[in-house]
């Protein structure tokens, strides 16, 4: 069975492709469009079709749109009623829908030969529960929250057999996601993909608007919950986009982080119950992203095992769209589905850049050795990253032991101080290291580095003494675990500085021409591409 999955509703516009059984590609649009979430300008600022990541997908594996036997699009219009019965102000709420009901013809124009009597709708929630509950081999319970479906703001569920039982859904306005975005709009951050900026500056702050937030977002005892309505401005004034932050601003969003963990960790113990007892918990949605918030769900909830969707945010319903009509579990075991080039490829890009490169016995030992020097490194390895983690892929790289490294990589990458960095670490090292959820292979739970690490590796701990982990194994990861080997070898460190291959306000490297571009503009010391190494120094005489 040949099935493309595509997400063309909210943002994060993408396509994935299972065949056979197997998840050939996927990938986001953002990384052909270099649209950041695929945000077109408005009037079409909440929806654009996947048409070059869906081409993409179809000739990696050497098909047309004819050869398919299914496409899944994820929402289905004939279950969504309008903004204003939703009790939401959104105005771009009712083209989405127009557009949504016309996404098979959509689809058949952008995929020359494709009949849309093949594209199905399938419900947003249920593709983001397969994203989760699909991609794991054993039964499990599923927890869907984010900003909004058709008409629901979360979903609970258990998977048996490849089959979903629904247990709840939240009707809308209550939202946890819209929660979120709305103080995250508050706060002065421009775009609704930011809440991660709001987590982060969470850290910095002191939760003393708890008690009444506990009151405005409650509960309800039966797998659901209320969302009232906060005067925001009440509690701290709103930030202008680049505005200053100030203690109160950190106060308030301490304030709904911890909320927001509160109320999802009950609602992970009542579909434990729910579910009968399963074991394992899986999480999708962009609220899963919230890995502050998975930590305390894998730590103080019932579940012996908690998987989040690498691809949790509506980039993932891609995937989710095309298992459910798959309708078999599918286990997940690398996010590198995106595009990737030969070696010969990429010689040829460098030869065409006229950039002077070397091929090393040892990318990694070469990159190892620049980094223990206390340089950054752009890493550039295989087959791009589905979801928004670089995860040793795409990635910059940086010394961990170095105090100012998380204001360079800050400056690099032109974006908030107060933005973490992460680590990444071998992962028979990490149990000497941190504590928390292991395997993390992913980067979406946070882990307490443990007190004799934290002046070690002062770059990757957060001001509150925790770090967003990311597990490296030989057998899945050669090239990366090799270097944190040779990295350990020269430093005594076991733990390398990973963040996104990106600058401020810009998707992810995807080809080797932006790889190059980056590294020409910013102050990275070497550019492993590949098996070739790009130095600085050798390519620009500085």
């Amino acid at each position: 069975m040949r099935v493309l999955g595509i997400n063309a509703i909210f943002h994060d516009p993408a396509a994935a492709l299972i065949v056979d059984g197997e998840v050939v590609a996927a990938a986001e649009e953002e990384r052909f469009s270099r649209r950041k979430h695929g945000k077109r300008p408005v009037p079409f600022a909440a929806w654009e079709l996947p048409e070059l990541s869906a081409a993409w997908c179809l000739a990696e594996a050497g098909l047309r749109p004819g050869d398919l036997d299914a496409v899944a699009y994820s929402f289905d219009p004939g279950i969504s009623r309008d903004a204003a019965d939703l009790g939401l102000n959104d105005p771009s709420d009712q083209l989405r829908i127009d557009y949504a009901r016309r996404a098979p013809q959509f689809l058949a124009s952008a995929l020359p030969g494709l009949d849309p009597d093949q594209v199905t709708f399938v419900p947003h929630h249920v593709a983001h529960a397969a994203s989760a509950g699909l991609s794991v081999p054993e039964d499990n319970a599923v927890l869907v929250l984010d900003g909004r479906g058709e008409v629901a703001g979360h979903l609970a569920g258990a998977y048996r057999g490849g089959e979903l039982t629904v247990l709840r859904t939240q009707e809308l306005p209550h939202s946890l996601g819209l929660l979120y975005e709305d103080l995250t709009r508050h706060l002065g951050f421009l775009h609704s993909s930011d809440e991660y900026k709001v987590m982060a500056l969470a850290s910095y702050g002191t939760p003393r608007f708890l008690d009444l937030l506990r009151e405005l977002i409650r509960g309800t005892g039966d797998g659901g919950f209320v969302v009232d309505r906060i005067d925001w401005s009440a509690l701290a004034k709103p930030c202008a986009p680049g505005g200053e932050l100030t203690d109160a601003h950190a106060d308030l969003a301490a304030s709904v982080q911890k909320r927001l963990e509160e109320v999802i960790l009950d609602l992970a113990r009542w579909t434990y119950d729910a579910a009968g007892g399963v074991s394992t918990l899986t999480m999708a949605g962009g609220t899963a992203l919230n890995c502050v918030a998975n930590g305390r769900v894998a730590a103080e909830g019932p579940f012996d095992r908690v998987w989040v969707q690498p691809a949790a945010g509506d980039s993932g319903t891609a995937l989710g769209s095309a298992l459910a009509l798959h309708g078999q579990s599918i286990p997940f075991t690398t996010a590198a589905l995106g595009r990737g080039w030969s070696d010969e490829e990429l010689e040829a890009e460098l030869k065409r850049a006229a950039l002077p490169y070397t091929r090393p016995a040892s990318i990694a030992a070469e990159a190892a050795e620049v980094l223990a020097r206390n340089g950054i490194v752009a890493w550039y390895q295989g087959r791009s990253e589905y979801g928004p983690r670089a995860l040793g892929h795409r990635s910059l790289l940086a010394h961990p032991g170095q105090s100012d490294t998380q204001r360079r990589m800050n400056d690099v990458k032109g974006r908030e101080q107060f933005r973490p960095i992460a680590p990444m670490v071998r992962a028979e090292r990490f149990h000497d290291i941190f504590d928390g959820v292991y395997p993390s292979d992913f980067m979406l739970f946070v882990h307490r580095v443990k007190p004799d690490w934290r002046e070690r590796i002062p770059a990757v701990v957060h001001v509150d003494g925790t770090a967003r982990v990311q597990t490296v194994h030989r057998g899945t990861e050669p090239v990366v675990a090799e270097m944190l080997a040779e990295f350990e070898r020269l430093t005594g460190l076991p733990v390398v500085v990973n963040t996104s291959l990106n600058t401020a306000g810009r998707p992810m490297v995807d080809t080797p021409r932006e790889a190059m571009e980056l590294f020409g503009s910013a102050p990275v010391d070497l550019l492993a591409i590949g098996p070739f190494a790009v130095h600085r120094a050798q390519a620009f005489g500085a």
